[in-house]
């Protein structure tokens, strides 16, 4: 790449967002992404990324609320010297329970980010996009959005919004050149899936037929190729990266 171009990444502390971050720095971006707690950890993923030779720039920002979805993208614009050429809605949490037991505040934290959340960086991202005549958003579904998940009915709706909200704007955005794609992982191994309980893991894993858990970058990867020149005709799609749980 000749010109080294802007991605803002939601989210990317750790896990698949940093995994993010590093695979678009080596690819030749320049990368501003969020946090939202974790400084130590934000710092990390800036050195990783300017060790490929990235310039970054770490915002501690909370993307469920709008003004700081607005305030991420004007530092965004710029770092980026008025352009963003690339967005992509990572930031993620869960509040796993049975429905039965699930309190509001469960329900409301889980869209505020996951759904909501990328609602505004979408909103933001379009504004410039459709003034540049050009643009790719990725956002980060889950397969949980696809087949659903016992416990998990919050993030699954919030999961399965993104898909709805990507096809909707891919629809409104493709006569311009810009693309609106969703990536669905399954079980990638991260700090979300860490905890679960051994028994439990094997349970999972005897349901995918690949028969072990993805990487971060396994997820990276795709939304590179997304990113990329390479992905220009592809759009309002949902790619599961998943070791085949969906089958």
């Amino acid at each position: 790449m000749s010109e080294r171009k802007t991605a803002l990444v939601t989210g990317a502390s750790r896990g698949i967002g940093r995994a993010i971050c590093v695979r678009l720095a080596k690819d030749g971006f320049d990368i501003v992404f969020n946090y939202q707690s974790g400084s130590e950890a934000a710092m990390e993923t800036k050195a990783l990324c300017e060790a490929e030779g990235a310039k970054v720039l770490a915002v501690q920002a909370d993307i469920s609320d709008s003004s700081q979805c607005a305030d991420l993208m004007k530092q965004a614009l710029e770092f980026g010297e008025g352009k963003l050429p690339v967005l992509v809605n990572n930031a993620g949490i869960t509040r796993d329970n049975l429905l039965a037991r699930m309190k509001d505040e469960d329900l409301d934290a889980v869209l505020n980010v996951n759904l909501k959340g990328t609602f505004y960086m979408m909103r933001e991202a379009s504004k410039v996009m459709l003034r540049q005549k050009y643009g790719r958003i990725i956002s980060i579904s889950s397969v949980v959005g696809i087949m659903g998940n016992a416990g998990q009915v919050n993030y699954a709706a919030s999961k399965a919004g993104v898909i709805g909200m990507t096809k909707s704007l891919a629809r409104e955005l493709a006569s311009r050149q810009i693309t609106v794609n969703a990536v669905a992982p399954g079980m990638i191994e991260t700090d979300m899936t860490a905890g679960i309980p051994e028994e439990a893991k094997k349970k999972i894993l005897e349901g995918i037929p690949f028969k072990e858990m993805g990487r971060p970058e396994d997820i990276a990867n795709v939304v590179a190729f997304l990113a990329g020149d390479e992905g220009r005709y592809i759009t309002g799609q949902v790619i599961a990266v998943d070791g085949g749980m969906t089958i």
